[in-house]
């Protein structure tokens, strides 16, 4: 009796052991999302064009993967990675240089006759100038101090650019004025 539990707890744990996708499968267990090497997507295949530099080329595609000694001329990017437990997939894109030169391209990817239009999504803010009383300078030394000459220096100062500053908007005005007749 004893020899057939033995038997029969060596034969499931060399099944369970052996068939890995068994646990896997399993719900709760937790895998791993795993990503090595360059990341290749057509966007960035679709941006090279021929003849270009090899600097234009690092800045698109970063640096490559492999650098191999003999065959300079050869960037190798090589992009795999496997979801929730999946076989893994592997994409690979050769570029061929001739001197500096981008002369070729081999691999998973080609690049599609498309213009590409991307649109961004930065957007301008036109922040308008503070009105400062006081520098921070002018604040420290204020506090060291006990004279108010540095206040009244400050003031006549901010006026003065106030003033030039209005009497060159008249000036600009004008000028266009007088040019469109």
């Amino acid at each position: 009796m004893k020899k057939t539990y033995r038997l029969l707890f060596v034969i499931l744990s060399l099944a369970l052991t052996a068939c890995s996708t068994s646990w896997n499968n399993l719900p709760g267990v937790y895998t791993l999302d795993i990503q090595q090497g360059n990341i290749i997507n057509q966007k960035m295949v679709d941006q090279l064009k021929p003849k270009m530099t090899k600097r234009q080329v690092l800045y698109i595609m970063g640096s490559s993967m492999l650098v191999d000694v003999f065959h300079q001329e050869r960037w190798d990017y090589l992009y795999s990675e496997q979801l929730d437990g999946e076989p893994r997939k592997q994409k690979r894109l050769s570029l061929f240089f001739n001197g500096d030169i981008l002369s070729s391209i081999q691999g998973d990817f080609r690049p599609t006759k498309n213009k590409i239009v991307s649109k961004t999504e930065e957007t301008t803010l036109d922040i308008p100038p503070r009105d400062l009383d006081q520098t921070l300078w002018e604040k420290i030394t204020g506090l060291f101090s006990s004279d108010n000459n540095t206040r009244k220096t400050s003031e006549i100062a901010k006026n003065k650019t106030r003033g030039a500053a209005a009497e060159t908007k008249d000036i600009g005005t004008s000028s266009s004025i007088e040019n469109e007749f």
